[in-house]
């Protein structure tokens, strides 16, 4: 340990006093090896408990709407739903409805009583486990714990090499799932491109299941274009996990529908998407993206009862089919810049709107997914920075359990980032360490540290506690730039989205997980129409 690194801050070396026999003798056990003790603990394998951040932490503190409000636009939701209803039902879905209880209004749009949609609540899965291909990766979803993953469907990418844009492919999904694979703070991956190289409706589809499965084993999530993909990837899935029927037992991926279509009218499709997951025991992730001012209301208000409803009326549609099927309760609503009719999802609108959701969902008990730290900005800079930070934490302390977009979604959802990834790992571990907040117990509070610290050293610096606390109450995002200017210059004076590319290219170029063995892979190929190539994926992404 350097003379620098034993001095308090502002400490002359010759004012230190001495670290005798008698002194450490004082201590006793509260004297830990210095800096060579906090680099062992550093490197030490940890559980949970002992890291500054991990999936699950609680969120909840931050309360957009007071308890009259929630009361309030909960009770309004009601009344939409029994009073104005939905329209466009689908006929299976009306007579399901209609046999209990529900009734047709003279337009002929679908009223659902105010006691049949809380029998519903009461009765819809409370706690949702999401598994991983490996126990490790399992989510327990429940209550206000709080998980960052993916999501969206972009069609542009920001290359690599050389930062335009360009529409996205299959390769490029894959790639993006081998790096969440290695990101802690993505905990799950859903599909978060669109493979544009691929445009035949199954093709499309089995190649998207084939590029996450390859990339990781973390939870994973995507949409199907018909229902009756399902059972086919599902196969494709089983001979992934070793045998018939183990994704039934451990159903590692969840699917994506939107059930309604904004404003308050079922979409045909996604019932025949969500019986055929049905069939096969996929978690279903029901999904309701209205925007303010276009196809709901403008006053955050108005929008939040309207699709409170409608997302209420998604979740009707599973549980008439299978009460107490496992349903992700997604309000996600949009905004749009009532100024020019552009999509908007990094203002402090949005921030608030899936805020105040996820306190509605944790309001009905019901597991919950939001869309919280996107951009706008086209490129991990200043602006992305700030409008991915303030959603991504207002959507953590507000408690929603699944937070959508949340890694590398850009240009209003319309690109994403390999950079955008690394970058959005740091963002989420900063939002979960506020998340965690502050333990104030006997340890954390033990006055004879600072009494020992006084009559002593003058500082803390080699204290066990300080030493315990370093890992235990502190995150230290791994591409953040805490250098002096000095040493900042001499390591090349690189902005953070250098760091950001350099990362990616790195993980990139080295992470080949090889998750299909070659045998299942040869088998898989020989069925269904893959369209990335078993070399290519084992290639440098340059």
């Amino acid at each position: 340990m350097s003379d620098a690194d034993k001095r308090a801050p502002g400490q002359h070396p010759e004012d230190r006093p001495r670290n005798d026999s008698h002194q450490d003798e004082r201590r006793g056990t509260r004297r830990a090896g210095g800096r060579k003790a906090r680099q062992d603990l550093r490197k030490a394998p940890k559980e949970d408990s002992e890291k500054s951040i991990h999936p699950g932490l609680p969120g909840g503190r931050y309360r957009p709407l007071a308890k009259a409000e929630v009361l309030r636009l909960q009770d309004d939701a009601l009344e939409v739903l029994a009073t104005i209803g939905m329209g466009e039902v689908p006929k299976l879905v009306r007579d399901l409805a209609l046999a209990k209880g529900c009734s047709l209004s003279a337009d002929d749009r679908l009223l659902f009583p105010r006691s049949f949609v809380e029998d519903i609540i009461a009765g819809a899965a409370k706690e949702i486990t999401l598994f991983g291909r490996i126990e490790k990766y399992d989510l327990q979803i429940s209550d206000s714990r709080v998980h960052y993953g993916t999501g969206g469907a972009a069609v542009q990418v920001l290359d690599l090499e050389s930062g335009a844009y360009r529409p996205s492919t299959l390769r490029d999904l894959y790639d993006f799932a081998r790096l969440a694979d290695t990101l802690d703070n993505v905990h799950w991956f859903t599909r978060n491109v669109v493979a544009t190289d691929v445009t035949e409706d199954f093709a499309l589809d089995v190649n998207t299941a084939y590029a996450i499965l390859a990339g990781t084993q973390k939870h994973v999530g995507m949409s199907f274009v018909f229902g009756h993909h399902v059972k086919p990837i599902v196969e494709m899935f089983d001979a992934v996990l070793g045998a018939d029927g183990v994704f039934r037992r451990r159903p590692c991926c969840k699917v994506h529908i939107s059930p309604v279509i904004s404003p308050l009218r079922y979409g045909e499709d996604a019932v025949g998407v969500a019986q055929a997951a049905m069939d096969e025991g996929m978690p279903i992730n029901a999904i309701i993206a209205a925007q303010s001012g276009a196809t709901a209301p403008a006053t955050l208000a108005g929008m939040l009862i309207q699709t409170h409803a409608e997302t209420l009326a998604g979740l009707i549609l599973v549980n008439l089919f299978q009460p107490g099927y496992p349903v992700i309760f997604s309000n996600w609503p949009f905004v749009i810049d009532l100024r020019s009719g552009a999509f908007a999802c990094g203002g402090a609108e949005i921030a608030l709107l899936n805020a105040a959701a996820a306190q509605l969902a944790n309001h009905c008990g019901l597991p919950s997914g939001v869309a919280a730290g996107m951009a706008d900005s086209k490129i991990p800079d200043a602006q992305a920075g700030y409008e991915k930070t303030i959603s991504a934490l207002a959507a953590g302390l507000a408690g929603a359990n699944l937070i959508y977009e949340s890694s590398g979604m850009f240009a209003s959802l319309l690109g994403a980032s390999f950079e955008g990834f690394v970058m959005d790992n740091d963002i989420v571990g900063l939002a979960l360490r506020i998340l965690r907040g502050i333990e104030v117990n006997e340890e954390t509070c033990d006055l004879e540290v600072i009494r020992q610290a006084i009559t002593g050293p003058g500082h803390f610096l080699a204290e066990a506690q300080t030493i315990a606390a370093m890992e235990r109450d502190y995150f230290y995002p791994e591409m953040t730039d805490r250098d002096s200017p000095e040493v900042w210059e001499e390591a090349g004076s690189k902005d953070a989205w250098t760091r950001y590319r350099e990362k990616a290219r790195e993980i990139l170029d080295t992470h080949h997980p090889g998750y299909i063995p070659r045998d299942v892979d040869a088998r898989i190929r020989a069925k269904y129409d893959i369209r990335l190539a078993r070399e290519e994926m084992e290639q440098d992404r340059r």
